[in-house]
């Protein structure tokens, strides 16, 4: 295990650099996931190295903050060798658990998985190998390492953007089996082992895309499940999942809704849409000063994609959105 002063150094190496520091508007960011360490008041964004132009490797980079609006330069978390084959790299998040730092991580190869398409279409996309995988180090900047050569959702299906959530001291997995594979994408929970290594038992269904307000209802068009992070209010106990989906008319978008029975198993009702302007793939993280906040990426469009963050109210029936945080 590196010691206190170690990670104290590593840092400071990243924090020198704050000479030439970045702003918000300078930084291509999708599924922008925040951790505030709070050990040095520092916030670590994760982002798909791929997302800056000549970055030089597949993998993910970390921006370090002190107040959410100037950013150090990037560091390397995770380098993934080339004979991964390793096509995309989508949605990192790093999350603090048990004394040790776990960096999930959506991976797409350049491998097929299955030519049975779900909807004979020539432009059905291609069924890939995709599938969220769980890397281990032991401070927040990595270097991080595989448990597997394999990813911790069925290796059998397309799946995306796995994130972790620990319910009566056992640690979960929700992830989303891919639209590409099941026309109605599914949003899904799996048990992790206690040190995160593998799972246990088999993934349950939660819900499908289909249930968002508004959703498509042609049974060959593609349903989008995307981008989930649960959250327990403060105040009343009751759990929360934001995710999100494209809804005809608002375009990408994030959606809220509610276990009723307050665990992971649901069911989940009161779907309804909290942010419909074209962007999504949000988290919710608290800062320094006790502000609860939502993050997003927003345009939707490659190449100008930005960090948004939006102040979240939480009166323990519903999390209600609030003005936008000014990040210049």
């Amino acid at each position: 295990m590196i010691g206190k002063l170690a990670i104290a150094l590593i840092v400071l190496g990243v924090c020198t650099c704050w000479g030439q520091q970045l702003k918000t508007a300078d930084i291509r960011v999708r599924d922008p996931f925040i951790h505030a360490d709070k050990g040095n008041k520092t916030y670590y964004m994760y982002v798909q190295a791929a997302n800056r132009a000549g970055s030089g490797f597949a993998g993910v980079e970390a921006y370090a903050s002190k107040d959410l609006v100037n950013w150090s330069k990037p560091v390397p978390v995770l380098k993934l060798p080339v004979d991964r084959d390793v096509q995309k790299v989508w949605a990192p998040e790093m999350h603090a658990y048990n004394g040790r730092y776990y960096l999930f991580v959506t991976l797409t190869l350049n491998k097929v998985l299955s030519t049975d398409k779900p909807v004979k279409k020539d432009k059905w996309p291609t069924l890939l190998t995709r599938g969220t995988h769980v890397f281990h180090a032991d401070t927040p900047l990595g270097p991080f390492k595989p448990f597997k050569p394999t990813s911790h959702t069925p290796t059998d299906w397309m799946a995306l953007d796995g994130t972790l959530f620990v319910e009566d001291g056992v640690p979960h997995m929700v992830f989303c089996h891919e639209w590409v594979q099941l026309i109605d994408g599914t949003m899904d929970v799996v048990r992790l082992k206690p040190d995160l290594s593998g799972t246990i038992g088999e993934p349950e269904t939660l819900f499908k895309a289909s249930d968002a307000p508004n959703a498509r209802r042609d049974p060959e068009r593609g349903k989008i499940t995307d981008g989930c992070f649960l959250y327990r209010s403060q105040k009343s106990g009751r759990l929360f999942m934001i995710w999100s989906t494209f809804i005809p008319g608002k375009d990408y978008c994030v959606a809220l809704t509610h276990s009723e029975s307050g665990k992971i198993a649901g069911p989940w009702t009161g779907q309804k849409i909290i942010y419909g302007k074209n962007g999504g793939h949000g988290m919710i993280f608290k800062t320094f000063d006790g502000r609860l906040l939502m993050t997003l990426h927003q345009p939707n469009s490659s190449g100008k994609e930005r960090l948004h963050l939006f102040e979240l109210i939480d009166n323990g029936d519903t999390l209600i959105m609030g003005k936008e945080v000014e990040l210049e």
